[in-house]
């Protein structure tokens, strides 16, 4: 008879997951995600703008590295087909918000990158933010916050894997 060794056990049992467990926690990721929502809207509304364009905007200015963004970049980052982008940009354009330019090397592409305005504003925002981070991180503290960060990184790595495994039928 084989006795499995307490390395083994332990992996067998993190294994078994309590499909009660994974429902309580996906329920609370919700929760979480309609929350930040919430906060990404008056943030947008201070602005002017509404959520989807505040997200495209802090989508751009965290890929933007001093040439533009594609806006298919852009898409991917918001999880939103290109040309939902694309009507967006325009429209943030108009309020002089995004900068919207034609790549150099491919027609095709338009690149966006935020103008002064709009660092001038999410700047105006910065202060509130800061107090409103504080309020609402103060007990993971930021060592925890970034560990939290790094698994949910992880996990949603493993949540594409996973849709990719339902689609192909697996």
């Amino acid at each position: 008879m084989q006795t499995k060794s307490k390395a083994e056990s332990r992996t067998s049992r993190n294994l078994a997951i309590d499909p009660d467990i994974a429902r309580r926690f996906a329920a609370t990721v919700a929760s979480v995600a309609v929350f930040l929502d919430d906060i990404r809207q008056f943030r947008a509304k201070a602005m002017g703008i509404s959520g989807p364009q505040f997200a495209l905007l802090m989508a751009v200015m965290d890929l933007e590295q001093g040439d533009g963004v594609s806006v298919r970049h852009v898409a991917k980052a918001v999880h939103v087909d290109p040309s939902f982008i694309t009507t967006q940009s325009k429209l943030l354009e108009k309020k002089g918000l995004i900068r919207r330019q034609v790549d150099d090397h491919d027609a095709r592409v338009v690149k966006l990158s935020l103008s002064d305005k709009a660092y001038k504003q999410i700047a105006g925002l910065a202060h509130d933010e800061r107090d409103l981070n504080s309020f609402i991180y103060e007990q993971i503290g930021g060592d925890g916050l970034e560990r939290l960060t790094s698994q949910l990184a992880d996990l949603k790595a493993r949540l594409e894997k996973a849709t990719v495994k339902l689609a192909s039928g697996l």
